[in-house]
């Protein structure tokens, strides 16, 4: 089998979202090595764990400004384990500053997300991309918006938006006892998982539990970049922390509505909330701000409602909530959802870069 070296500024164990979606996927064709984004350590060590088929290499050092020394780290360890890149794989253009000298048959750039408008993130990253984009022999785009504000910059360039593992949301079409920590909460449920960070809408939130107190808000998911203490509390909202993956269908397949909570500022501007497709796939009806690649095309096909004030969301859920009858709805959404796969999408990306070697 081949070697794909990934390096990505996400954990292997964060969030399972896109980059474990599909390296999942190519692990069945090729050995997977998941460089994590070095951490702060006291002694300079780096590692590696087994994680269901994934090699997951872990770094620590006591000066995440040495390159050098993260480049000579990176290398011995290659080294030492006998590890050539037949693909490398980037998440994260900071990596660059450690892997540049690497030699690989096929260099791959997942832009999943516009990182450059994060919190936090790194002056130069956008500097670094520029040089990741002259180095990769293909890009990927993690959605339609941000591929039309970087095809300019590539000449093979593709858009794969967010997609669904089916197989694992129709689960929550099936009847299920309510995990523990959440059955005692009372109806209506209106949901949402995810990371909480920059994006989150909190001023939404703080107006939708203020105007509904007989509304039951139910948060899943980290609280990253932001202190815990900026979000709202209220009786109605329920913060019951990060859930693993296999568990999401349990949570919400007891909800009334699911929330694409998020604010909009330059961290959501190019953002295809993977959340989208599997709160559909579970058969939920979902309420969104007006992020652009969930206006177009979930919202202008009906099959997603837009709601960016409390008064405008109350409303839209409030005809949800009365609705006796949506098979019409999710006639409409499995049609939709027909013919896309984390598993379509794998192999379209791999049919796409096996023509480069």
């Amino acid at each position: 089998m081949k070697n794909l070296l990934c390096f990505s500024h996400l954990d292997w164990n964060f969030i399972y979202q896109r980059p474990q979606h599909l390296l999942s996927r190519f692990s069945n064709n090729y050995k997977i090595f998941y460089f994590e984004e070095p951490k702060y350590g006291d002694e300079n060590k780096i590692f590696k764990i087994e994680e269901h088929g994934i090699t997951v290499v872990k770094t620590f050092v006591n000066n995440l400004s040495d390159h050098l020394l993260l480049e000579n780290m990176t290398n011995e360890f290659l080294n030492t384990n006998n590890i050539s890149a037949d693909v490398l794989w980037y998440y994260t253009p900071m990596a660059l500053n450690f892997t540049s000298k690497i030699d690989s048959q096929v260099v791959v750039f997942d832009s999943m997300d516009e990182l450059s408008a994060f919190k936090f993130a790194p002056r130069d990253l956008y500097q670094k991309e520029e040089e990741l984009f002259k180095k990769a022999d293909i890009v990927f785009t993690g959605g339609n918006s941000l591929y039309e504000a970087k095809k300019h910059r590539h000449h093979n360039i593709h858009s794969f938006p967010s997609s669904i593992d089916k197989e694992h949301f129709l689960k929550a079409r099936a009847p299920g006892d309510d995990p523990d920590d959440q059955r005692h909460i009372g109806y209506p449920r209106l949901g949402f998982y995810g990371v909480l960070d920059e994006r989150f809408n909190i001023d939404l939130l703080r107006a939708l539990s203020l105007k509904k107190p007989d509304w039951n808000f139910i948060i899943l998911g980290p609280v990253v970049k932001i202190s815990p203490e900026e979000l709202p509390k209220a009786e109605n909202i329920h913060y019951l922390g990060s859930k693993d993956y296999s568990k999401l269908p349990d949570y919400i397949r007891h909800w009334d509505i699911a929330m694409n909570m998020f604010a909009l500022n330059e961290s959501t501007k190019f953002i295809s909330p993977t959340k989208t497709p599997e709160y559909l796939c579970a058969g939920l009806p979902v309420i969104s701000t007006s992020i652009t690649d969930v206006i177009n095309p979930y919202g202008k096909l009906g099959l997603v409602e837009i709601a960016d004030d409390a008064e405008t969301f109350i409303n839209k859920a409030n005809v949800i909530l009365n609705e006796k009858n949506n098979k019409e709805w999710l006639k409409n959404v499995d049609a939709f959802l027909a013919d896309k796969s984390w598993d379509d999408t794998q192999k379209q990306m791999e049919s796409l870069f096996n023509k480069l070697y």
